[in-house]
């Protein structure tokens, strides 16, 4: 196969509809190959050969109905910072915004404990949050209603098994993953 003409993620879902993950154009490709998927809509990539355009589908589906056990959402830091989309809970800055004069990387934000370690409270969901650094600092050794500063949401456990979309969601999509 020749070169791929976009490297969107494809959405792969259960034979019930159910979106299971994102996968890579790759992986769809795969899965397509082995005939274990079918055609949902979309276009997510076109690969080129020197005879034809192979249409990568933006949305597959599985033959077959997958069992997905029920887990609990393990709580880190990394998974907070990507539930929240690397966007400040204080500010909704995100990533490649400016703040101070600086573009803000992913590196830069922080992992905010809206009632404090210090105060008693824990690492938890519903107690972490994203924000950057600015309004971390700000915040301080304090809740949020003592610096005076608003959350923008209230910080939940994730469902399990649930998609995060960061950026562009393609509008075919959106019905699958009720946004």
């Amino acid at each position: 196969m020749g070169a791929i003409a976009d490297r969107r993620s494809v959405l792969l879902l259960n034979a019930s509809y159910m979106p299971l993950k994102t996968i890579t154009i790759r992986a769809a490709v795969e899965l397509m190959m082995r005939d274990v998927v079918l055609v949902v809509e979309g276009v997510a990539a076109r690969l080129k050969t020197p005879t034809t355009v192979f249409e990568v589908p933006s949305i597959i589906r599985l033959k077959r109905y997958v069992n997905v056990p029920h887990r609990n959402a393990t709580w880190s830091r990394r998974a907070v910072l990507a539930r929240d989309g690397y966007t400040c809970i204080f500010c909704e800055v995100t990533p490649g915004d400016e703040q101070r004069g600086k573009r803000l990387r992913i590196s830069d934000f922080t992992l905010d404990h809206i009632v404090p370690l210090s105060k008693g409270g824990k690492s938890t969901w519903g107690n972490t949050a994203c924000a950057c650094y600015n309004c971390n600092h700000r915040k301080a050794n304090r809740t949020p209603h003592e610096a005076g500063m608003k959350m923008h949401w209230e910080p939940k456990t994730p469902r399990v098994g649930c998609i995060v979309a960061r950026g562009q969601v393609p509008e075919e999509w959106k019905i699958y993953l009720h946004i």
